[in-house]
């Protein structure tokens, strides 16, 4: 991620994850941005860490659907966090031109790949979102994507 940090931390045998840097520059980012990926990215509880029903941080990855056929698009699902959000995530991306998973599989104590931080920015294809994982990171550029919370 070009502003959004998130990285393991051995002396806190944990995950830091920080967005304030993504936060700062996201207003800038407006113009730039397809509709649907703005609106997801500047939703108010979408980076609020420690309370926050809709924030991204926790949900995990519960299904990647790349239908057949040219129409170019795909959907993440990710389920909520039993401790922490009310509904699951769906997120449906259009006119897909890139897409890629990798695995780092260094973390065998985890039943489920949760979602540490994500960053929308401008891209030749419309947008690009990068979602970090406890063990992977997920990578879209797309022409728009629309996020909607619930029915997960």
């Amino acid at each position: 991620m070009e502003f959004a940090r998130a990285a393991w931390d051995p002396e806190l045998h944990g995950f830091r994850v920080d967005p304030t840097a993504y936060l700062a520059e996201l207003p800038r980012l407006r113009a730039a941005l397809p509709p649907g990926a703005w609106a997801f990215a500047s939703d108010e509880g979408h980076y609020r860490l420690g309370s926050g029903t809709r924030c991204v941080k926790d949900l995990g990855l519960a299904g990647v659907d790349i239908p057949g056929g040219k129409d170019s698009g795909l959907t993440l699902t990710f389920v909520p966090s039993r401790w922490k959000h009310d509904a699951g995530l769906r997120i449906r991306y259009t006119g897909v031109r890139h897409f890629s998973i990798t695995y780092e599989h260094a973390i065998d104590w985890m039943e489920t790949d949760t979602v540490l931080l994500d960053e929308i920015l401008p891209h030749d294809a419309g947008c690009s979102h990068e979602i970090v994982l406890t063990d992977a990171v997920i990578v879209v550029h797309c022409r728009d994507l629309a996020a909607v919370w619930g029915g997960v």
